[in-house]
């Protein structure tokens, strides 16, 4: 799979777990490592905060409209 799906579908189980639809970037990079990820730590954030952030400045080519940040530190699952 690709870092932008892998980082979706742990945003996606943390929400259920939370039954609150907020995260943290903190919070998907240590689930991803429980779950044996051979992402780089700074991969993974580098996703969660601009690649797939859609009110993130647009710094890369391909953007995914994933999440959304609600303030410092705290993003939830974009719903258009």
């Amino acid at each position: 799979m690709s870092c932008h799906i892998d980082v979706l579908s742990a945003a996606k189980v943390i929400v259920e777990l939370k039954g609150k639809n907020e995260f943290s970037p903190k919070e998907i990079i240590e689930y991803m490592k429980l779950n044996g990820t051979t992402y780089a730590e700074s991969t993974i954030r580098t996703h969660i905060v601009s690649r797939c952030c859609v009110n993130a400045p647009e710094h890369h080519a391909v953007r995914y409209k994933y999440f959304e940040r609600i303030s410092r530190g705290l993003y939830k699952l974009y719903k258009e």
